[in-house]
């Protein structure tokens, strides 16, 4: 095997994978060999989520096909005639498409950031448990999944519920664009937070109180059920992408999944820690937990695994307003550095970093960041660092839910533009977690983890590579205390205001 991770065509093992990703601003390809190692360059084409003030976030689906169209274009042709044994995609989660009984789009893509269902979200909550509701589908009532989406489509259009032959997923559609084949994958299925988490397949009674059929929704694919493309099909797209002739296809998973597989955390000993504008803790586990702790979600994602965990809404963001608010650019960035890796102390403000609300653990969506034991004295860079340690604090909550039903992981591995811009917050997050951290040093992790699972059914035997990883950061435990405290602070804060 290759001594680099990033390898050229000449080097690849076959069999090898085409893994697609449509992204919040672009989509992406990259071709892998059975070792999972990239081969070649990536291509990308960005694009923009419509939005509006009233909550619309939305982007043209058709015009994402035409983008990975384009991406496989590219792709294939630099391969000068190798030939794809797969082609794997994940999107972003919790989007949906409406399409009429030719296939054709209804609506735009709605993406999980629509806030426009928010409408329905307390209807639903006063006709349904949402504690059942998490028991049963590993979901909340939240305006990103269907049950509120669809009430509110049918509120504000029912012209389209009327007409409509399907509702899918974004992945869904550009599945059904490229071969003719109408599946979705079990996580892509779940994060519509509509799929029962115990059967793995979608909650019937979920389904009718959102107004729709279940023939309305496409079939559910595990990991290893490539979808069935019909001959004709295949003829047609060995004809425009000879590489792609004898390729099999993988129905769309998320986003999250993809990354948590990507950045090495594919079972129950390693927790995936997204730390990008927003953030994210994730453990596959292969038993489903009977009881979900209630500040986590947990979605299937294969007839033998599920994926539990939590979301933040600010990392990126919240150090982001740091940046600005506090003129760290008028700071030595020594001073800055030594302050952020500098023993921690108890003068040090504790910051609630909700700058755009909360999800895990308390789902207060109305949180605003807090910020308390801020005295003349207090310089900027102490506020930096509570800013820092609000962040870490945040994951430690998810990781002690994490644990009462993923005990055994033993270490962590983050990955995302902020763990590789910001060293000194995964020291004070294997601090605050008492987790052993380590950087991942992959950008594409979300792409990598998706060639993975399609390698999982094409190359099972074959052993896989290892992206390149940082020195890991043990806790040091003579901040065990101080910690300790900390997190008990700032749950008595967030009880009083948020509880």
């Amino acid at each position: 095997m290759a001594s680099n991770f990033d390898i050229e065509l000449a080097d690849a093992v076959h069999p090898l994978v085409l893994a697609l990703d449509v992204g919040s601003t672009a989509s992406r390809g990259m071709v892998y060999d059975a070792h999972g190692r990239p081969v070649g360059r990536r291509a990308k084409v960005p694009h923009a989520f419509t939005t509006a003030s009233d909550g619309t976030s939305e982007i043209d689906p058709d015009q994402v096909v035409e983008e990975i169209r384009q991406i496989i274009g590219e792709l294939v042709t630099a391969l000068d005639g190798e030939q794809v044994a797969g082609v794997a995609l994940d999107t972003f989660a919790s989007s949906l498409v409406v399409l009429d009984a030719d296939g054709a789009p209804l609506t735009p893509c709605f993406t999980y950031a629509d806030g426009r269902p928010s409408s329905q979200v307390d209807r639903l909550r006063e006709e349904l448990s949402e504690e059942k509701l998490q028991q049963r589908t590993g979901t909340r009532v939240h305006g990103s999944y269907w049950p509120a989406r669809l009430r509110w489509l049918a509120a504000d259009r029912p012209e389209v519920m009327e007409r409509a032959a399907h509702y899918v997923s974004l992945g869904d559609y550009l599945l059904l664009q490229l071969t003719g084949t109408l599946a979705t994958g079990t996580s892509t299925a779940a994060w519509t937070g509509l799929v029962d988490r115990h059967t793995a397949d979608w909650y019937p009674e979920l389904v009718e109180i959102c107004g729709v059929r279940l023939d309305q929704l496409p079939p559910i694919h595990h990991l290893d059920q490539p979808v069935q493309v019909r001959q004709k099909q295949l003829s047609r797209i060995g004809k425009r992408w000879p590489a792609l002739a004898g390729a099999q296809w993988f129905a769309p998973i998320t986003d999250g999944l993809a990354a948590n597989v990507g950045l090495g955390a594919h079972d129950e000993t390693a927790i995936g820690a997204s730390c990008a504008t927003s953030g994210a803790l994730r453990v596959v586990v292969s038993e489903m937990p009977e009881e979900l702790p209630p500040g986590l979600w947990c979605y299937r994602v294969s007839h033998d695994r599920a994926l539990i965990g939590g979301a933040l809404n600010d990392v990126g963001r919240a150090l982001a307003w740091a940046d600005v608010t506090l003129a760290v650019d008028q700071v030595e960035p020594e001073d800055l550095a030594q302050a952020l890796a500098a023993e921690p102390h108890p003068t040090t403000p504790l910051v609630l970093p909700f700058f755009t609300g909360e999800r895990s653990t308390g789902w207060a969506a109305d949180a605003h960041a807090v910020l308390t034991g801020v005295t003349a004295a207090s310089a900027p860079v102490e506020v930096y660092r509570g800013v820092m340690e609000g962040i870490a604090l945040s994951y430690a909550r998810i990781g002690a839910q994490l644990r009462q039903v993923a005990p055994q992981p033993e270490k962590l591995y983050a990955g995302g533009s902020v763990a590789a811009d910001h060293p000194e917050l995964m020291q004070i997050m294997a601090d605050a977690m008492r987790t052993p951290v380590t950087p991942v040093q992959l950008k594409r992790s979300t792409l990598h983890g998706t060639a993975l699972l399609a390698l999982e059914t094409l190359a099972p035997r074959v052993r896989r590579a290892k992206p390149d990883r940082g020195p890991t950061l043990t806790p040091d435990y003579g901040r065990r205390r101080y910690y300790t405290e900390r997190f008990q602070r700032f749950e008595r804060v967030y009880d009083a205001l948020y509880g």
